[in-house]
Formats: C-alpha cells, sequence, structure tokens
C-alpha cells in the first residue's frame, strides 16, 4: 500500500461516474487527452489495485468505490445433463 501513495494520481473519480463494458468487464473514464482511463472489475475486485491508467498519456486517476457494489460475476452455467443415446439397431 506504500507503494500507491507515492503514486501521482490525476483525479480521484467515483466508480458510479464510470461506464462499465461488460463484454470486456472494464470501467472507462474520459480522459483529458481523448483516449479513456481504464480499470479491470477483476483488479478491483481481487483489491489489487485502484488506479486507473490511460493507455495513450501517463495521467492516472484513483477509483473510489466499495467492495460491496461492485458486480458480481456471473455464476458459472448450470452442466446440462448428457442427452441419453438412444441406440438405434443396424440391419445386418
Amino acid at each position: 500500500m506504500a507503494e500507491e501513495e507515492d503514486i501521482a494520481v490525476y483525479d480521484e473519480v467515483e466508480i458510479e461516474d464510470m461506464t462499465f463494458d461488460e463484454t470486456l468487464q472494464i470501467y472507462h473514464y474520459p480522459c483529458p487527452c481523448g483516449d479513456r482511463f481504464e480499470i479491470a472489475l477483476m483488479d478491483l475486485q481481487d483489491d489489487a489495485t485502484d488506479i486507473a491508467v490511460c493507455p495513450s498519456c501517463s495521467l492516472m486517476i484513483r477509483v473510489i468505490f466499495d467492495q460491496d457494489d461492485l458486480p458480481k460475476p456471473p455464476p458459472p452455467p448450470a452442466p446440462e445433463p448428457a442427452e441419453q443415446q438412444q441406440q438405434v439397431p443396424v440391419a445386418v
């Protein structure tokens, strides 16, 4: 955590102000350079980081969020019952 305190962030942004891409599982926020800050949902869920970075410039923002408010991962798909194969008699 001491490492994160040394990071110079451009701004602090509430997660509610960010856009969530469900397909990519990434939060986005507009960057002054014209691109977007990005942070993966998995990074937020794992407490790996709360810093979103812009891929086009050196700016970073700190994302303010509550772990309980993050989207829950989708449940794993239920296994489909194996179809019983009917053996068809073969005429000889």
